[in-house]
């Protein structure tokens, strides 16, 4: 578990609970693309009296906080992601799969917007919509 989490959680006026620290460590140890009943699942398999308003407000207190920050894909609600750093994202429009890819063309545009507008860029978000591989194929069948 990250002391830096705890700080700034403990800073920001809020109590260093054992529900809080399994939802914590699920974000830290997983980290990518998690909805909240997924978090709920893994949090209580670390303290089982984990409840879903818990991890529920958790989750609205580390948005809050600029720790995690949700996204929505498709009609599924969010999952969450950490929200320091680039996030790169290929999003399937029809099954909703989404695929993450490192390679970042955006660094170069942030240290021209930075400079232009004298802004100091944390994270971006960068997301490509499309069709993946195993629809593009079900889309080549359907088609004939």
């Amino acid at each position: 578990m990250s002391p830096e989490l705890i700080d700034r959680l403990r800073e920001a006026g809020y109590k260093i609970t054992p529900p809080r620290l399994a939802v914590l460590e699920v974000i830290q140890r997983e980290g990518e693309h998690l909805n909240p009943n997924e978090i709920l699942a893994q949090a209580q398999a670390i303290h089982p009296q984990t409840g879903r308003a818990t991890v529920y407000r958790t989750l609205e207190l580390l948005t809050n906080l600029g720790i995690v920050r949700p996204i929505y894909v498709g009609d599924s609600g969010p999952t969450y992601i950490r929200a320091e750093g680039g996030h790169h994202h290929l999003v399937c429009s029809q099954c909703g799969r989404i695929l993450d890819f490192e390679q970042c063309v955006a660094d170069s545009m942030e240290r021209e917007l930075e400079a232009r507008f004298g802004f100091r860029i944390k994270s971006h978000l960068l997301e490509f919509y499309g069709l993946c591989a195993d629809c593009c194929g079900e889309e080549t069948t359907g088609a004939s």
